[in-house]
């Protein structure tokens, strides 16, 4: 099948190695050059390069993105569940979402990175028990949204990340507006017949999700096979401290020429 939507790019600017100037300074380029969504990721500590380097928290930052943009959509690629109680989550949501006029996309997911917990004083117990967490949380964060006053300014999009196909897919199915993941083709097309029959378990077309992955690393003929299968949305990772950004540039041309048809 082809994409029933048009293509995005997102571009996750990751919060480690530069000072807080570097990053909003890349959220203005970015959002001047036309990426549709900015991501940044709910860690405590870099994920490549040295381990104890330059960081900042994800929240606080969406709140000051909400602010400094106007046309861009955002959110973390992704919120980790475990570090904060659902309710809370729905209510910090709802507050960057009014922030930013509607723009918000709450990105989540089960949590992976053993160091944030360790450091942080987290229980991180098993991978099961973290998913398990993320299933029971997002019905209370649902219903947090529907009790708060002032209302979300929209339906705030749900992103959920991961290609579990047991438990993470079937929440996918159960809970997402946007499924994120780094499947290449063939994995992608796996997944998405699995991602299918949760939708029947649970009583959902799943031809509502928006499709997304990992752009790094593929050729533009792979990510037009991905389309194919259904693909929108595809992400692009850069790092500090400099936050090169010619790769962006590359796969927004790209975008530009395959939505022009």
């Amino acid at each position: 099948m082809t994409s029933p939507r048009p293509v995005r790019i997102g571009v996750q600017i990751q919060p480690q190695h530069a000072q807080y100037p570097a990053i909003r300074d890349s959220v203005r380029e970015l959002e001047d050059l036309g990426v549709d969504i900015l991501f940044n990721w709910d860690h405590f500590y870099p994920l490549s390069g040295e381990p104890e380097g330059l960081h900042f928290e994800a929240w606080t930052m969406l709140a000051a993105w909400a602010e400094q943009t106007s046309r861009v959509e955002f959110g973390s690629l992704v919120n980790c569940n475990s570090y904060r109680n659902a309710d809370l989550q729905a209510d910090m949501a709802r507050t960057i979402d009014h922030i930013s006029g509607g723009r918000f996309i709450f990105g989540t997911g089960s949590g992976w990175f053993e160091k944030d917990y360790d450091e942080y004083g987290y229980e991180f117990g098993t991978a099961g028990q973290r998913l398990d967490a993320l299933a029971e949380n997002l019905p209370r964060i649902e219903a947090r949204w529907a009790k708060l006053n002032p209302a979300p300014v929209r339906d705030i999009p749900v992103l959920i990340g991961g290609g579990g196909e047991k438990k993470t897919l079937k929440i996918v199915a159960k809970h997402a507006d946007i499924w994120h993941s780094f499947s290449d083709v063939e994995t992608m097309t796996r997944k998405l017949a699995i991602l299918a029959q949760h939708g029947e378990t649970v009583g959902r077309d799943v031809s509502e999700i928006e499709i997304s992955t990992e752009v790094r690393g593929r050729s533009e003929a792979e990510a037009n096979e991905l389309i194919n299968l259904g693909t929108s949305l595809f992400t692009l990772g850069i790092s500090g401290p400099d936050y090169n950004k010619d790769e962006v540039k590359t796969w927004l041309a790209w975008r530009d020429a395959v939505n022009a048809g």
